[in-house]
């Protein structure tokens, strides 16, 4: 990679792995719900780790060559937010490998962990202590950081101690309710999203579908809450598919692929759905998610190829 693409090589790119991660896990639901005599999401999850491995190898580069540069988007108001996305995705991987891998599961998870809670406590602290931030800056990616905790106890369950889990679960969930109070203010009662971050409203599906899979696996039950986080995260998506017509006449941006980890993670909710009610519905609509998820992946993958062969990406904002 040029000198130049290197320096703007933006920690957006680990955005991918949330949606290739997601659709790894959703395939492997998939699988055992429809017993297929082999494992293509195996396949999808080497490729995933790959592809995470040689991005963040480029970003270590970036960040020794370019430490300017990483910096700056550090302290920016929105990409900040993204950074996080680097330690979701080995959480994502930790899900994974739960039952396949169990040592290398809680590994990764214990490393996953860590860093998002340092990246958490990073953001948080941010928000006390600066006074940059202005509402336009307000939009659904502030909840990668803060939500992403509700993702460790999904695999937190197995392998640490209960109440680490129910730690951080307590996080996202409570801040999850302060963010999507602010983020929805904004958002109705302010100027319109930015062009390139309008596919950001498709992560507001993400955190109640997540929270639901973590409150079943620490509860064990599917009570009164836990059918309230989903059913809203059933909701959600209903609505931005009225608004998705819209959303597709977009310029491709990387930010599409918020696209892909909520509908991955609506489907995986909707998986522990089934198993514990038993309704067959909801084994359908994971079938239906997935043909979805599997299309998405497939658009939004050429897309970034295509872009990246035009030299549309790992550019500066003023190119």
């Amino acid at each position: 990679m040029k000198s130049k693409r290197l320096e703007h090589f933006t920690v957006s790119f680990f955005s991918i792995f949330l949606g290739l991660g997601g659709f790894s896990l959703l395939m492997q639901k998939a699988e055992n719900l429809m017993r297929f005599p082999f494992a293509v999401s195996n396949y999808l999850f080497g490729f995933t780790v790959f592809l995470y491995v040689l991005v963040l190898i480029l970003f270590l580069v970036r960040m020794y060559k370019f430490p300017k540069a990483v910096n700056k988007e550090y302290h920016h108001p929105i990409k900040v937010n993204f950074f996080a996305t680097i330690s979701i995705a080995p959480v994502i991987f930790s899900i994974f490998l739960i039952d396949l891998m169990p040592a290398t599961s809680k590994y990764l998870l214990i490393a996953g962990s860590s860093l998002h809670l340092f990246f958490t406590l990073s953001v948080i602290s941010a928000w006390t202590k600066k006074n940059s931030f202005l509402r336009e800056h307000l939009n659904p990616a502030w909840f990668i950081p803060i939500v992403g905790n509700i993702l460790i106890p999904v695999a937190g369950t197995a392998h640490f101690h209960k109440d680490i889990s129910w730690f951080f679960f307590s996080i996202g969930i409570i801040y999850w309710i302060i963010l999507y109070t602010i983020i929805q203010n904004r958002i109705i009662f302010h100027k319109i999203l930015p062009e390139k971050l309008r596919p950001t409203l498709f992560i507001f599906i993400a955190p109640p579908a997540i929270g639901f899979i973590a409150y079943v696996k620490l509860t064990g039950n599917v009570d009164s809450f836990a059918r309230i986080l989903y059913f809203f995260s059933l909701f959600l998506f209903i609505k931005l598919i009225f608004q998705l017509k819209l959303l597709l006449k977009l310029k491709f941006y990387l930010s599409w692929w918020a696209f892909s980890f909520p509908l991955a993670a609506l489907g995986l909710a909707s998986s522990l759905m089934f198993h514990k009610t038993e309704i067959y519905g909801y084994k359908y609509f994971v079938y239906y998610l997935l043909s979805v998820l599997t299309i998405v992946i497939l658009i939004l993958s050429y897309k970034t190829i295509a872009a990246a062969v035009r030299h549309e990406l790992c550019v500066s904002e003023e190119e």
